[in-house]
Parts: structure tokens; C-alpha cells; sequence
């Protein structure tokens, strides 16, 4: 992961929800992931962080995947939000705004900044 002004260590912990919530807008495929995290200014994530995660959600059961031909090209493993993963989306996303505000709190700083 590579993003300016952002330590790694934040990342990581909030890589999950990330990759939940735009698994959460359509099937979607791993480099895309890294495209559309990357365009959100949170910088380039490597496949060496990216595809462990996925593989973590899919445990959880958060996500299904299904291998397709790819166009000319190597396959490509899609994944999809399951009905769990929706639910775990939500939860992780009320988590994450109630600890982004008590830090926020913390620092004397206003979090919708």
C-alpha cells in the first residue's frame, strides 16, 4: 500500500470494509478493487495485501467468488457480497464512524472535516 499521508497501519485496519463496500456496489474482480481504492486517494494496494483480505471476507462467508475466461487474457476470479456480507457491511460501517468520531474526539478535531 502506498498512499500519501497515510500510514499503512491505518489502512490495513480499515482495508475489510473497504473492499465489502465496493464488492457492495456490483461483482466486481480483485485489480478492479485496487483501481477504484486507488482513485479514492487511498493509494496503490498490492495484490499481497489485497487477495488475503478477500480471502478472509470469503471465509467469513461476507463473499462468493466464481473464476471466468478471461478476453484473451488469464481468468479472472469475480466476487459478489453475500446477504451476511451486507449485514457485516453495515455493522462495520456503524463501528467504524462511532471510533473515527471518539478519536476525532480525542484530537480535537471536527470529523466531518
Amino acid at each position: 500500500m502506498d498512499a500519501p499521508d497515510i500510514p499503512p497501519g491505518w489502512f490495513r485496519g480499515i482495508l475489510d470494509p473497504c473492499l465489502l463496500a465496493l464488492v457492495g456496489d456490483g461483482e466486481t474482480y480483485g485489480y478492479e478493487l485496487a483501481g477504484r481504492l486507488e482513485r479514492a486517494g487511498l493509494g496503490r494496494i498490492t495484490g499481497g495485501s489485497l487477495y488475503p483480505s478477500l480471502a478472509r471476507l470469503e471465509k467469513h462467508g461476507w463473499l462468493e467468488s466464481n473464476w471466468r475466461a478471461g478476453d484473451g487474457g488469464p481468468g479472472r476470479k469475480y466476487y459478489r457480497l453475500t446477504s451476511t456480507g451486507r449485514t457485516e457491511l453495515r455493522s462495520q460501517a456503524r463501528r467504524w464512524s462511532d471510533f473515527a468520531g471518539r478519536v476525532s474526539a480525542v484530537l480535537g478535531v471536527d470529523a466531518a472535516r
